[in-house]
């Protein structure tokens, strides 16, 4: 694990737009062009940390998980996400981007970090739900870009909670 640099941006937004072009896991539905990627979610002025994992053996970048400010009350909550590799995942490269990125939320001062994802994301779903978060809301039948809808989950990872759960939003 080690800290995004500006100049992983090309690999990574290779891994992304793999994950976007096959579809059902993420939200995210349009492609990213390496500077966009990097102004958006690597780098840019709302981020608060990204981190990659790196192969050793050969320098190739297997995921990255990364953390932005929130732009909804309240404000002490970060948003993450998580890229893995296409053929990686469930191999323990999210959860060891989360080890850093847990750490780095509660250097900042955050109290929670929030998790969207896809109803019909299972392998996102288990993955949050395997490192700590709880369900918070849904969003129900939120548009894809052709108009099918599909829900919404939220999941919240108290970062300072004492062992207090967050309070359970309607469904």
């Amino acid at each position: 694990m080690r800290p995004v640099r500006e100049t992983d941006a090309s690999e990574l937004a290779t891994l992304l737009n793999e994950i976007i072009s096959r579809g059902g896991t993420t939200a995210l539905e349009e492609p990213f062009t390496p500077d966009a990627l990097a102004r958006t979610l690597l780098i840019g002025v709302d981020v608060i940390c990204c981190f990659v994992a790196v192969r050793r053996a050969t320098g190739q970048l297997l995921g990255f998980q990364t953390l932005e400010r929130s732009h909804r009350p309240p404000y002490d909550i970060g948003d993450i996400g998580t890229f893995v590799r296409v053929g990686l995942t469930q191999t323990g490269v999210g959860s060891a981007l989360f080890t850093a990125t847990r750490t780095e939320a509660q250097r900042n001062g955050l109290q929670a970090i929030n998790a969207s994802i896809r109803a019909d994301n299972i392998g996102g779903n288990t993955f949050y739900d395997r490192v700590g978060f709880v369900y918070h809301r849904v969003e129900h039948a939120a548009p894809l870009k052709d108009g099918t809808p599909v829900d919404r989950i939220s999941k919240l990872y108290l970062l300072n909670s004492g062992g207090e759960t967050p309070p359970q939003a309607e469904a």
